[in-house]
């Protein structure tokens, strides 16, 4: 029989694609993922590892015995999934959240389960979506919120459902004194985007392309309360979706966007979890608190 904790071990390498991230994510020494993966492999009896420069590959036999373990997590995890809902106590849910959701849905959310599961243990990271529903697909966490922009789709992970929560407003954000009507106005304007490589900077920078001018990018930074401070300053403008404000009185000028553009916020899980009790409640109360913040 193999051991399930070395096939994990295994089903992340060909995730991650290093032992190192591998230690770092599971907070083993990479001597011990390797010693384990060896073993393993005797497990197996064929070989799961091959060289590749200073680095290490699956085999075909490794891959085939990754995509295994893919499976036989998920159906480890389901059966741990019935066992909970049969006992009155429920497991932490390990949350990974986008910014704007932190600010805007987490008080509100953890407000819910204090009433619906008060002994219900949360935790909670701040990631990126990209990161958050990668780490969820590689069991870092149980569950992720993250966003999609229009016109950019997000791959579809292996074994990972999502649930929408629903569809976030964008709009042009400046200073609450300033005079522009419309993204025409702010050619000549110094601009805060999120960083390269983000759906939202990629869509933000295709809206001022479609208006006609390249944007002047000063500032890049991940933390949209630093983009609303910039703006309310006067130093910038900026595009920034409705949930950053919490259902708060925003302190800048927002100006609708032609169209109306509106990004899909969502929760993703991994299927064999999504029966959870824990990870239920999590995502009703991540409901309640958009659908409350929305209204």
């Amino acid at each position: 029989m193999f051991d399930l904790r070395r096939l994990r071990l295994l089903h992340e390498l060909s995730l991650r694609g290093t032992l190192a991230a591998v230690a770092e994510a599971l907070s083993y020494s990479p001597s011990t993922i390797s010693q384990q993966l060896s073993l393993l492999e005797r497990e197996a009896g064929v070989p799961l590892l091959e060289p590749d420069g200073r680095r290490l590959r699956l085999t075909a036999q490794g891959a085939a015995l990754a995509a295994h373990a893919g499976r036989m997590l998920a159906a480890d995890e389901a059966a741990r999934a019935e066992l909970e809902r049969l006992r009155p106590s429920l497991a932490p849910v390990r949350v990974a959240v986008m910014q704007s959701a932190a600010h805007g849905l987490l008080p509100r959310a953890l407000d819910a389960l204090a009433e619906s599961e008060p002994q219900l243990r949360v935790e909670v990271a701040e990631l990126a979506p990209e990161e958050g529903l990668f780490e969820v697909a590689a069991r870092g966490f149980d569950l992720a919120v993250a966003e999609q922009y229009p016109g950019h789709t997000r791959e579809h992970l292996d074994g990972i459902e999502r649930s929408l929560l629903g569809r976030d407003a964008i709009r042009l954000a400046v200073a609450r004194d300033d005079p522009a009507a419309n993204l025409g106005d702010l050619r000549e304007r110094a601009w805060v985007m999120e960083p390269v490589g983000t759906a939202a900077r990629q869509w933000a920078t295709q809206q001022c392309r479609a208006a006609g001018f390249e944007p002047d990018v000063r500032f890049e930074m991940a933390d949209l309360t630093a983009h609303v401070r910039l703006v309310a300053s006067g130093h910038a403008v900026s595009l920034i979706p409705d949930l950053v404000f919490a259902g708060d009185r925003p302190p800048v000028q927002l100006v609708d966007l032609p169209g109306e553009p509106r990004r899909e916020v969502f929760t993703a899980v991994r299927r064999g979890t999504a029966d959870r009790p824990g990870v239920r409640a999590v995502r009703a109360a991540l409901q309640v608190a958009y659908d409350r913040g929305d209204g």
